[in-house]
């Protein structure tokens, strides 16, 4: 007789749980016995919610805004999203061809879902978000990584996008600012890449713009279908709140797209969860169109934390960290810590057996970049207050100096 775990559907029973909750996980089971932990794993702002936004979602609820919306979201939202694309992007957007969902990873999940069969592919540079090949995968495609390593920049080119192109590419996955390198792809780089894209029409591209407004060192932010307008019915350029407006928690993403891509997400959607949150589409609704000064104020003090991070991660013996240009990530370089043993006994072989000592050894979670599709390497999320990563840094400058070997 079969078990009941013979009788998962296919593409779930090959899916791998994400690499960062297992990290949170383990981190919740050492404070619960009561160990102190300095987590560097989560990838959330630690700042609060603007009040004039949380204020607006507590309106709602008086006013009696909760029940259900339409599908792809309140016209008001959508509008101020269309509104968002033309003023910060320069994309000439209807309403009718944006969509509201619970979260960014639901805007990837349906655009993937709507549009996948078996047998096609999706190139996915790596270092990626953890999630990325896994909904490939549990969409019945496969996953064609590219690796990126730090003599581009962690960046995909476009010899590397030619290569890995095939009849069978359905999809590309572009991420910038990057989950986990903080890498930026300028203008140029986009347009050398949209230039490749421009000779294969079958393929569509997904341009994860969540950390947008994290950018540092005053740079300018781009994004591919304001780069190359030729592209723009093949482009699904998706966006949200969460970062840039420390709203994790209300789950709210957006995008926009080709209105026949817009309109298979939707349709999908409303068999999966229909509209969003009624009250955070109002708090949201508030966050694009109310004060803007929060993301200045908070980019300012994430690049303060960068620059201090990698410093003292570069005094640490053993690793190497390049400077990011944008979003809360640094990805240091852990090959001069493996072979080297711990005070415990414990041998570093690989980057996860590194993350795995920090965590017991030095209290200070962080994640394996293998987890990212490159190793080996650690990612530092510095969304923590400063003396928190003073001493998270401390902390892992004593574990690389007491490692023998």
């Amino acid at each position: 007789m079969a078990s009941n775990a013979q009788s998962l559907n296919r593409f779930l029973a090959g899916a791998k749980p994400s690499a960062t909750y297992a990290v949170i996980d383990r981190v919740a089971a050492r404070r619960a016995s009561g160990a102190a932990v300095i987590s560097l794993s989560a990838g959330e702002p630690d700042f609060d919610t603007p009040a004039h936004i949380c204020e607006a979602g507590i309106a709602a609820i008086r006013a009696g805004h909760t029940r259900y919306t339409q599908v792809a979201g309140l016209r008001a939202l959508r509008e101020a999203i269309a509104a968002k694309f033309q003023r910060e992007n320069g994309l000439e957007v209807d309403w009718r061809d944006t969509l509201v969902c619970s979260g960014g990873k639901q805007v990837i999940f349906n655009a993937l879902a709507a549009t996948l069969n078996v047998g096609d592919e999706v190139i996915v540079p790596a270092p990626y978000w953890v999630s990325y090949p896994e909904i490939v995968q549990l969409c019945g495609a496969q996953p064609v990584t590219v690796p990126c390593d730090a003599t581009s920049g962690f960046k995909l080119t476009p010899a590397a996008l030619q290569a890995a192109i095939t009849p069978r590419t359905r999809w590309l996955i572009l991420n910038s600012p990057s989950n986990p390198t903080g890498a930026v792809y300028d203008r140029s780089e986009l347009q050398a890449l949209a230039e490749v894209l421009l000779e294969h029409p079958q393929v569509l591209v997904l341009s994860d713009d969540i950390y947008e407004h994290l950018i540092f060192d005053g740079r300018a932010f781009f994004t591919l279908a304001q780069v190359e307008p030729r592209l723009r019915d093949r482009v699904l350029t998706m966006n949200g709140v969460s970062k840039a407006y420390a709203m994790t928690g209300w789950r709210i993403g957006f995008a926009t797209g080709p209105r026949w891509l817009i309109d298979a997400m939707e349709k999908l959607q409303g068999q999966q969860t229909s509209g969003a949150s009624s009250i955070s589409q109002h708090a949201a609704l508030a966050a694009l169109t109310g004060p803007q000064d929060f993301i200045a104020q908070s980019r300012a003090v994430f690049q303060r934390r960068r620059d201090s991070v990698v410093a003292q991660l570069n005094d640490a013996p053993g690793l190497h960290c390049e400077l990011p240009q944008g979003a809360f990530y640094a990805f240091a370089s852990c090959e001069g810590l493996l072979g080297k043993t711990t005070r415990s006994g414990a041998r570093l072989d690989s980057d996860e057996a590194v993350v795995h000592a920090l965590l017991d050894e030095a209290g200070v979670a962080t994640v394996h970049g293998s987890a990212f599709g490159l190793g080996p390497y650690i990612r530092i999320a510095y969304a923590l207050d400063d003396a928190s990563l003073t001493q998270a840094c401390a902390a892992i400058q004593q574990f690389c100096r007491s490692l023998a070997g």
